[in-house]
């Protein structure tokens, strides 16, 4: 991971997540999800296209009031090409438009790591994580911690200096 700098957007990677870091086999609280991605002024809002799957029948229901104009590109990691929603995300009113990003592997380009935590443990109901098959070996500063309705807790983190 990097700071951001004049030459490149401020990239922001929210997850929602288990207790056991997993990104499926549980109930996201999607509002939650979203509501806290407004918060913050980035660029680019990383994702993984498994978080994106979790929320794609609420998503469907959800209003579609259109891109919006003042906000950060979606960038959606889709490797595999697994989400079909793009005009759906697009329409959801929190991005100004959507980008699906693909490689053999995610590159350090992350300026913050936020993590929504729900009280769950996904257990073997889930073999994804959102570091991937092996936990990340980028050091990490705690920037904030809150807890939130429902017992979640949102953390957020920062390359370590």
């Amino acid at each position: 991971m990097s700071a951001a700098s004049p030459d490149r957007p401020r990239v922001v990677a929210h997850v929602a997540v288990s207790l056991d870091g997993a990104t499926t086999g549980f109930a996201a609280d999607v509002a939650a999800f979203h509501e806290l991605a407004t918060t913050w002024r980035e660029d680019v809002t990383l994702t993984g296209a498994d978080t994106i799957l979790a929320q794609e029948e609420a998503l469907a229901a959800a209003p579609q009031p259109g891109p919006r104009p003042d906000g950060p590109l979606l960038a959606v990691v889709d490797s595999r090409a697994r989400v079909r929603r793009w005009t759906a995300l697009r329409d959801a009113g929190h991005w100004s438009g959507v980008l699906a990003v693909s490689s053999a592997q995610t590159p350090g380009l992350v300026d913050e790591v936020s993590l929504l935590v729900h009280p769950v443990l996904a257990g073997t109901a889930s073999d994804r994580r959102w570091f991937g098959t092996q936990p990340p070996a980028t050091a990490l500063a705690l920037q904030d911690v809150r807890q939130l309705a429902g017992d979640l807790v949102w953390l957020r983190y920062r390359p370590a200096p």
